[in-house]
């Protein structure tokens, strides 16, 4: 039987202390996790934008949103990935309806 293919976004707030390499290296690092696990639809990348509150004393921090098609059980592991990643601030994943 098919697995059914829901549609999600998820959006990463990425810290700035990385610098420009390590930053573009992130976005990479999920782009290709993403792209193995999922279709990947597309990668907007909003660039660097200022917090509306101070996380961990930064006040502003690079945003990416990433688009895709995968199975109930990857975001779950994904979501799982984004708590262990140094660097990563914020991030959130949600199920689009269709």
């Amino acid at each position: 039987m098919e697995k059914i293919q829901n549609s999600y976004e998820t959006v990463l707030v990425i810290s700035l202390k990385l610098g420009d390499e390590g930053v573009a290296a992130m976005v990479q690092k999920f782009k290709d996790l993403i792209e193995a696990n999922a279709t990947l639809e597309s990668v907007d990348e909003w660039g660097k934008r200022r917090l509306a509150y101070l996380i961990n004393k930064e006040a502003e921090a690079y945003y990416v949103l990433y688009n895709f098609k995968s199975d109930a059980e990857f975001p779950a592991e994904l979501d799982r990935i984004y708590k262990i990643t140094d660097g990563i601030l914020r991030s959130l994943i949600i199920k689009k309806e269709a």
